[in-house]
């Protein structure tokens, strides 16, 4: 069903309930979700996260690896979410915050399995519930998250730090395949950049930042694991830095990089 974001509106949605799902089935079918600098360090230690830049608008946006092939998540393991991390992004749902006139507002999915007449109100007469107040903090955090990872991401560009690098997956069965239009953080640039540039980065956060995103590569290996047993059991997968030009295949837009806040389109083939 496809998704309809409306503003939340506490006249026409007061009597409106939101199901408790910890399943997270709406995201069964997304392999790339938004990653947030504030959940840099949870996520490393669950999957991989990687930069991805949008052709149309030549935005870069971390995201954190769901799986390797589009539309398969590997986390979803009997439909149930299986990792020990949920991206910030994924957990706001069927909830968002998006520009409403001059200011941000939240939103709601109102075609999402999770709205109707049962779960948890909105909202307890003419204020909020206090399961409403719980989304809207998250939202909040999140959004702040959100800005706070556009500022970092432009100070990597500034510094020349990304590097363009390709995945190479081999498979159970034989086949190879490249999975290009991705972007990490390169470290020997990183080991050469100046004192005050490195004291800099230290005393903004960026420094741990940095480290956490290039210790989530680690977790490449995890989504080997989640293969097996499946139809395309992987046996490896191969990071390795490439030329742009050298670049077999580009990556699509994030489906709302805020990735729907959103979750992005993973590269193509």
């Amino acid at each position: 069903m496809t998704m309809n974001y409306i503003p939340l509106d506490k006249n026409k949605h007061k009597d409106l309930h939101v199901k408790l799902n910890h399943d997270f089935a709406h995201a069964k079918d997304t392999h790339l979700a938004a990653a947030s600098l504030r959940e840099y360090a949870q996520i490393a230690s669950c999957m991989p996260i990687i930069f991805i830049k949008d052709p149309k608008s030549a935005t870069t946006h971390s995201v954190a690896m769901l799986g390797i092939e589009q539309g398969v998540n590997l986390f979803m393991q009997e439909g149930k979410w299986s990792g020990h991390v949920v991206p910030l992004n994924i957990q706001r749902y069927p909830f968002d915050v998006r520009p409403d006139g001059n200011k941000l507002g939240v939103f709601i999915d109102e075609n999402s399995d999770l709205v109707g007449k049962e779960g948890e109100p909105l909202f307890a007469e003419e204020a909020p519930s206090p399961f409403l107040e719980n989304r809207q903090k998250l939202l909040s955090e999140l959004a702040k998250s959100e800005m706070a990872t556009r500022d970092f991401v432009k100070k990597l560009e500034d510094l020349g730090l990304f590097d363009s690098i390709v995945i190479r997956a081999q498979y159970a069965n034989g086949q190879q395949r490249n999975i290009n239009g991705m972007q990490t953080i390169s470290e020997k640039r990183l080991q050469a950049l100046d004192t005050d540039t490195v004291v800099e980065l230290h005393k903004t956060g960026y420094l741990g930042a940095i480290y956490a995103v290039l210790m989530s590569l680690g977790q490449l290996n995890r989504l080997v694991q989640l293969t097996q047993g499946g139809e395309n059991a992987v046996t490896n997968l191969n990071l390795q830095v490439e030329e742009p030009a050298a670049a077999e295949t580009a990556a699509e837009p994030a489906p709302e990089a805020k990735p729907k806040t959103k979750a992005k389109k993973a590269a193509k083939k």
